[in-house]
This record gives C-alpha cells, structure tokens and sequence, in this order.
C-alpha cells in the first residue's frame, strides 16, 4: 500500500471539544415514521453531545412526529421538514430516515436553508447523478456532510493502516470484504451493508478505478425481467448472490461478495486485508474492530496460529479509551468530528464525496453486469441506476 492512501490521524472526536463546549449547536432532526423512521439511533445521538442541543423535530407521520416530540424532549413538531428548516434555520441536521430515496432532496433542502453541518444515514443514495447535486449544493453552501459509517470515524483505522503500511502483514495481496449474508443477502445486502465494507476498502487502498462483476439469481446471471423496486427506498434492484473485483488506486484488488443465507448470521460482515505474512481482520460494528493473525495464510503449521486484537493503542494492548464501543455505536465520535469539522474547515472523516465513490462502486456492480461482466472505469460515465437499462 501506499503511504498517500493513508490519513494517520487520530479523531479529536472522541472527546468533547473544549471549543465546542463554548456553545451549544443548534441540531433539528429530520424523520420519517413508516419510512426509513430515524435510522440507527441518528435523533438521540445528539442528547448525548454536551456541546448540542436538539431544537426541532420534522416527521410527516403524525404519530411518529409526537412520538419524536416526547423522545427528544421538545413541545411540538414539524409536518414539513422544509417548513422547519425556514422557521428554525438550525446549525446542524440530522437526516436519519433509512429509505434513501429521500435522502437526495433533503440534503439539497439543507443546502438552500443555510445548515452548516449535516450527518446523513447510510447508504447515501440511489445514484452517481444524485450523489453528484449533493456534493455540488455542499461545495457551492460551505456545507459539511457526514455519513454514518460508523466504523469509518474508528480510533483503531488509523493505526491499522500505519501497521499494513509499516509491514505487520508483509506484502498486501488482496482485500476481501462481505456483507451480513442474511435475507438480504445479494444486490440488497451489497447497498445497505456492503455500503459499510466498501467504504473502509477504500481509505485503506484508495479509490476504486475500475470494477468487473457478475449479479445472479437463484443460481444464473439476472436479467431485466428480474428487476423490481428494492427495500429501503433503493431504487431497482434484483439479485441475491453478487461477485464484484474492484481494481483500487494503490495496486490492491478488493473482492466483495455476498450470498443469501450463506451461513451463519452475520460471521462474514467484514473486510480483510490478506498480505504474505497475515491477515487483518475487521469485523464492522463490532468491538474490538481488528484482528491480527500472523504467519503466511496459505502455509498450513503445526502450531496454532492466535487471533491478536488491535486497539487505539497497538497490536496485542489495552484499549486505552473508556467505553468506545458505545462511543462509535451511539455516533458519539462522529457527531463530534462533523462539528470539528466545521470548526476546522476540514472535509468530515466520512464525507459527501467518500459517499459519493462508494454509491459508485454500487452501482458500478450492475453496470458491469450489464455489459457482460467487463470492467467498467469509475468515475461511472452513466449517472443513472444500470438497471434500468438492463
């Protein structure tokens, strides 16, 4: 790997800033009961950032909405998320709902409102074209965008990155990522999942360049009579067992598969990177994250061969930060970094255009697909879902 692929920084998010506790940002939240409600805990993350205060609340749903209320300690809500960012005009949005296809026109709306800082629930949405206005309306407002790729904003990246660099696994061969494998197993589990492991694939081995894949269903490659509306506000979608090979910037190949109901529940919802003296392991959502396993992988021993865990603080140690697992669950760490980031003028550790690149690489899957399992080149020259020209 290269050492230009590397970002060697240790999130000044896992504690409170001082800078931050000066003042209190203004955050409203935006949910949508019955539709993607308020994804992985992205409203009540924010009670328990000491420098935020939740001042609004928007949901269509009507008993979602007083449901919101009570839950964030407010006195009333908002029908029309776009009425509350007029009336408001808060500092910070959360976009929680999970169906992405609202994603898209909220962001913009945050845009156009002012809002300085927004943390988005993954995935980031439906196409290149979208992801492509996104990040525009950020560039063109001087707005921050973060993604809850909670796994992205881990203490312990950084410091498995220096030690791929550094050589703990010798010469890195390869990096295989796969998603939970569950019912959702295929096109579905390479979006809402896949999403995660893509994305930590690429802050390790730079970005994707080009990608040569094959989607499939009950056994023989898909067609355009399979297609339907996916889950989750995804947008076309068919499949329920996807090979993707993704040629990256650094030299690296990164391989992502996901079969329905493969096997156990969620044991293969990770990466590894595979090197000539190793393996590093990472397992998302999961604490502790990463995993050494010394010794050439494809050399069977006699000894037994012991999985090491790797901290904040190195192969094999303590983790020195108190309760992290909870830190990076509840979105603690990066609700911090996306207010640090707009402190600094930084881009977020997981920003719009890493989004961008990873709804890319999804979708680069079914463009390949569609031209018989070719490479395709990223950046994508069509901007629309490939399936709805299959």
């Amino acid at each position: 790997m290269h050492r230009r692929h590397f970002l060697i920084t240790l999130p000044a998010a896992l504690s409170a800033s001082t800078i931050a506790a000066e003042k209190k940002w203004r955050v409203a939240v935006i949910g949508h009961t019955g539709r993607g409600n308020y994804g992985h805990g992205l409203d009540t993350m924010w009670l328990r950032l000491a420098e935020t205060e939740i001042v609004a609340v928007a949901d269509a749903d009507d008993a979602g909405r007083a449901a919101a209320v009570k839950r964030l300690g407010l006195k009333a809500g908002h029908a029309d998320y776009r009425q509350m960012l007029r009336e408001v005009r808060p500092e910070i949005v959360a976009i929680c709902p999970r169906h992405i296809d609202q994603h898209h026109e909220m962001a913009l709306a945050c845009a156009e409102a002012g809002v300085r800082g927004v943390y988005m629930e993954k995935p980031y949405c439906r196409t290149p074209q979208e992801a492509d206005e996104i990040v525009t309306a950020c560039e063109k407002a001087g707005m921050k965008l973060a993604l809850a790729h909670r796994n992205r904003q881990h203490p312990v990246l950084p410091v498995v990155a220096k030690l791929i660099q550094d050589g703990l696994i010798g010469r890195v061969l390869e990096m295989r990522g796969r998603g939970k494998e569950d019912k959702r197993g295929g096109a579905l589990d390479l979006w809402v999942l896949g999403s995660h492991v893509l994305n930590i694939g690429t802050y390790l081995g730079g970005a994707a360049l080009g990608c040569s894949a094959e989607v499939r269903l009950k056994g023989r490659p898909i067609t355009g009579a399979d297609v339907r509306e996916g889950d989750e506000g995804i947008g076309p979608l068919a499949g329920d067992e996807v090979h993707a090979r993704y040629r990256l910037s650094s030299g690296i190949t990164l391989y992502f598969d996901s079969i329905q109901e493969a096997g156990v529940s969620e044991a293969a919802f990770g990466l590894q990177v595979i090197g000539t003296q190793g393996i590093v392991d990472l397992r998302m959502d999961k604490e502790p994250l990463a995993h050494w396993l010394p010794g050439n992988p494809f050399q069977p021993v006699a000894m037994a061969r012991l999985w090491q865990p790797i901290t904040s603080a190195g192969v094999g140690k303590p983790e020195p930060i108190a309760d992290l697992g909870r830190k990076i669950s509840s979105h603690e760490v990066a609700g911090r970094d996306l207010i640090a980031a707009i402190q600094e003028g930084r881009a977020p550790l997981c920003d719009a255009t890493q989004g961008r690149m990873t709804v890319e690489m999804i979708s680069a899957v079914f463009e390949s697909h569609r031209m018989g399992s070719a490479e395709v080149r990223l950046p994508l020259e069509t901007r629309v879902n490939p399936l709805t020209r299959l």
